[in-house]
């Protein structure tokens, strides 16, 4: 079954742009747009998709406005999932979006755009409740320093190492390798990582973004 997609964006040329790319995806059916949020909220309540794709700067002050319709989504429709697109790496942003719940959600870069089979993943996974953040993103926020305090101070030293490395978007195969360690050990660390940080009764998915989550939270947001 086709998923069901609403596309927001106020700029006209690159809203008819997604629903032209996505018109040749089979697995894709557009069925509505929208350019400001209220006529975003309007239309996911007229046309029920399983999922809302939306661009992060909308009037009325182009800022963060598909943040707070994401979040308005999910609470107002709880099966409907968001794809929020950012021109930039602005993890400030990524960590407003998610850090009160992932469920559902997900933050792309546009570049992203380009390959429309990642596309559909991500909107296949927010759409079952899964979380998708943009590898770029993950590496901007765990560049960050510090972290020696809160809820990361339980961790030793090799689960914090196995927690950066996890956030940078590798899976376990590419964890080991990076650390010379068996997956055994690394499945054995991010074991440990869920358990100390609380995230046991999540999707596998959602706890992964979730530690990464944790870790930017325990930073504090940019200044």
């Amino acid at each position: 079954m086709a998923l069901r997609l609403v596309v927001a964006d106020d700029n006209f040329l690159v809203r008819e742009g997604l629903v032209a790319l996505l018109a040749e995806v089979e697995e894709i059916d557009v069925v509505g747009m929208a350019s400001d949020p209220p006529s975003l909220f309007k239309l996911v309540a007229e046309a029920s998709p399983d999922a809302v794709l939306t661009d992060i700067r909308m009037p009325p002050t182009f800022t963060d406005e598909g943040i707070a319709a994401a979040k308005r989504i999910r609470a107002e429709h709880p099966d409907v999932g968001v794809v929020v697109l950012s021109q930039y790496v602005e993890e400030d942003y990524a960590f407003q979006l998610l850090v009160d719940g992932v469920t559902g959600l997900g933050y792309l870069l546009k570049e992203r755009l380009s390959d429309v089979d990642e596309l559909v993943r991500a909107l296949r996974e927010v759409s079952r409740g899964g979380s998708v953040l943009d590898p770029k993103v993950v590496e901007a926020l765990v560049a960050r320093k510090g972290a020696d305090e809160g809820p990361l101070a339980g961790l030793t030293g090799k689960e914090r190492e196995v927690l950066h490395v996890m956030a940078a978007g590798s899976n376990n195969a590419a964890i080991a390798s990076t650390l010379f360690m068996s997956e055994r050990a690394v499945e054995k660390h991010i074991g440990a990582v869920f358990q100390k940080l609380g995230l046991v009764d999540e999707h596998v998915t959602n706890r992964r973004v979730m530690a990464v989550l944790t870790y930017l939270e325990a930073i504090g947001p940019r200044r």
